[in-house]
């Protein structure tokens, strides 16, 4: 007859490392499977504190754990993770199952561990790469998204959609769809269509005008791709970068192009006439030829240098801050007092207006007052400077009794009407007041006055106390 197993031999053979501790937490007992996991021979444990090779970060909480279980509580841990010393000085991290035997011939507390370290530091490693990547995404500019393949449902997305779009982000995990409020309505059907196309599995690259808040004036930069699985479009990621100054830029190029080509040929052409006149006439009218081709070419030096001044401004436009427009209203109307002593100027500026706006924006304001001047006819000219405020907004009104500006001048640098050969504007310097305003994140507003004259009005963000 055979003899049955010794037990312990037999617990030798598991994976798990058992142990037994009796209520001081003294080791009595622990198979070969400590050889194996931390490199002890099992007999140099026995007798020593079980808590003894604990992690100090973790040795508090597995000794309350193990108290909790010799006093018998009812909610007692039985289940516990820690990281336990091994025979190389190194640690490894153990889950403990902590359990009291009931039978009489045996007395102590079993402690069955098994080694968990590679799917701790798995967990950890996996944490630490989620935790990376919330912080590049609650960091980058760019707006980072996931919706499911049939967009019912915002899988992520992360703060920049806020800043972007001007909705906030909650609306969009109630709503996966509320994002097409913040697209401009004339693009919302070019969007739902490339949603079509995402979902049915094709990827996209498109530009549209976002922002409500901003008036649909942010370009959004969108490239994205369906996740197929199993033959289903079962994810949709992509993201979406604000590129309006970019859009600001390709804009500025195209229309300098324009002025350029079109103001040069018209005054190049001026310039060709007279002197086929003088080549034509006698001498007794020369100098009325003369003159007009000196004021052409000076006023091709003009174009020249205010076309400088926008592309300094359009290379480097500075920083947005706060710019005393009441203090910047009343030097460009002293300066015009100064330089056109015949004209009428009146200045009308509360004690203290601040908006925020680039420094040059005084240059916006002096170019329209001149404007008024020099195109006055009829008289004396007469320039209103005004100054306005609201909680939230500055606005400098520009006012004159000239002719009315021809709406061609300003439909074009508006956005009313795109620039073509037949409509467009020529004046290089309501470009550069455009410009200032626009990089200002500012409004520009023109009128034609019902009794005579034109009124021009600059409106920038307030700043208040």
């Amino acid at each position: 007859m055979v003899s049955p197993p010794d037990p312990s031999a037999l617990l030798d053979y598991t994976q798990a490392k058992l142990t037994l501790v009796d209520e001081e937490g003294t080791i009595t007992y622990v198979n070969a499977a400590a050889g194996r996991i931390l490199g002890y021979e099992p007999e140099t444990l026995v007798g020593t504190d079980a808590f003894e090779h604990v992690h100090p970060e973790d040795r508090e909480r597995v000794v309350a754990a193990f108290e909790e279980v010799v006093a018998d509580e009812p909610d007692a841990t039985s289940f516990i993770e820690y990281r336990y010393g091994t025979v190389d000085d190194d640690w490894v991290w153990l889950q403990s199952r902590l359990t009291e035997l009931e039978e009489a011939d045996v007395d102590g507390y079993v402690v069955s561990s098994h080694d968990v370290t590679e799917r701790i530091e798995a967990e950890r490693e996996r944490q630490n790469t989620e935790t990376r990547l919330q912080e590049i995404a609650a960091k980058t500019g760019d707006v980072l998204w996931m919706f499911s393949g049939d967009w019912s449902e915002c899988l992520f997305v992360n703060p920049a959609y806020e800043s972007v779009y001007g909705l906030p982000v909650e609306t969009l995990h109630d709503d996966p769809w509320s994002f097409l409020d913040a697209v401009h309505p004339d693009d919302v059907r070019a969007v739902e269509a490339e949603m079509r196309r995402l979902s049915g599995g094709e990827a996209v690259d498109l530009e549209y005008r976002v922002n409500p808040d901003r008036e649909y004036r942010r370009w959004a930069w969108v490239q994205a791709e369906p996740v197929v699985v199993d033959g289903e479009v079962e994810r949709i990621v992509g993201f979406s970068r604000d590129v309006t100054e970019r859009r600001r830029r390709e804009q500025q190029l195209a229309v300098m192009d324009k002025l350029l080509r079109h103001n040069i040929r018209n005054d190049m052409n001026v310039v060709i006439g007279e002197a086929e006149h003088i080549d034509a006439e006698d001498g007794s009218t020369l100098s009325e030829r003369t003159r007009v081709i000196r004021d052409t070419a000076a006023q091709l030096i003009m174009t020249a240098e205010k076309q400088r001044e926008i592309i300094e401004l359009l290379t480097d436009p500075g920083t947005l801050g706060e710019v005393d427009i009441t203090a910047a209203v009343t030097r460009v109307g002293g300066r015009m007092r100064e330089r056109y002593p015949d004209a009428e100027v009146e200045i009308d500026v509360p004690e203290r207006a601040t908006a925020f706006a680039l420094p040059g924006i005084e240059t916006a304001i002096a170019e329209l007052a001149e404007n008024a001047i020099v195109h006055a006819t009829g008289g004396p000219p007469t320039l209103r400077l005004v100054c306005r405020t609201t909680e939230e907004s500055v606005a400098v009104e520009v006012l004159d009794d000239c002719e009315p500006i021809p709406e061609y001048e300003y439909r074009v640098i508006t956005g009313e009407h795109e620039m073509d050969d037949l409509y467009h504007s020529s004046g290089v310097g309501l470009w550069l007041v455009y410009w200032l305003v626009e990089l200002s994140d500012g409004d520009i507003e023109f009128e034609t006055l019902e009794s005579s004259g034109n009124r021009v009005q600059l409106t920038f963000t307030r700043v208040t106390d």
